[in-house]
């Protein structure tokens, strides 16, 4: 059962700046997980839009109630029960030809993001599509003065934490068989990157 709503604005904010790239990316997929579902408000604005495949929510379990409470109230056909998933456990069973995560890079440990990299190139079958939307260095240097000082304010927070650098993500997929397709500027500085599989296993 649900309880009570997480609320983020900067969801609210991006979700159809985010939508629209991901009704391009995704065209072709049919069941796509969303790694780190956070609040689930991306989850119950997606789906529906993207009645042509199933939505998949995962997050870790602290999570998992509040992405329930999202789903009661704007329930979609297509729009699946959230998984427990922690990049650095064990992953489902299932496979998947799409992958979205938003805001996650530079808030996990890089020894997670490494993981979930593994983790999608295990999981992801056929063609698979790859999008990520976020803060990312080129070349060591920060796009914004605002994005040097989330950078900042996020070391603060936990030194595990900051922006990381595009070619250090981009290495990762490619070590994975995914290729990058598209590097979508957005607003607040942010950006999603889509990358498509390019050694169907």
């Amino acid at each position: 059962m649900g309880g009570i709503k997480p609320f983020s604005q900067a969801c609210v904010n991006n979700r159809q700046h985010i939508l629209a790239v991901l009704e391009r990316a995704f065209a072709d997929c049919s069941q796509v997980l969303e790694i780190g579902s956070g609040t689930g408000q991306h989850a119950v604005h997606f789906a529906p839009a993207l009645k042509h495949l199933r939505w998949q929510p995962s997050d870790r379990r602290e999570n998992i109630p509040g992405i329930h409470a999202w789903m009661e109230e704007q329930p979609s056909a297509n729009l699946k029960k959230p998984l427990l998933l922690d990049v650095d456990g064990p992953w489902p069973r299932a496979s998947f030809d799409g992958f979205f995560t938003a805001n996650t890079c530079h808030i996990m440990a890089w020894n997670s993001v490494v993981n979930m990299f593994a983790g999608i190139g295990k999981k992801a079958r056929g063609n698979a599509v790859l999008a990520i939307y976020g803060p990312f260095k080129y070349q060591g240097e920060f796009t914004t003065p605002s994005n040097a000082s989330f950078d900042q304010w996020l070391k603060a927070v936990a030194p595990h934490q900051g922006v990381r650098d595009i070619e250090d993500v981009l290495h990762l997929a490619e070590d994975m068989g995914f290729a990058l397709a598209e590097d979508n500027a957005m607003p607040a500085n942010n950006q999603l990157l889509v990358f498509r599989k390019y050694s169907a296993v």
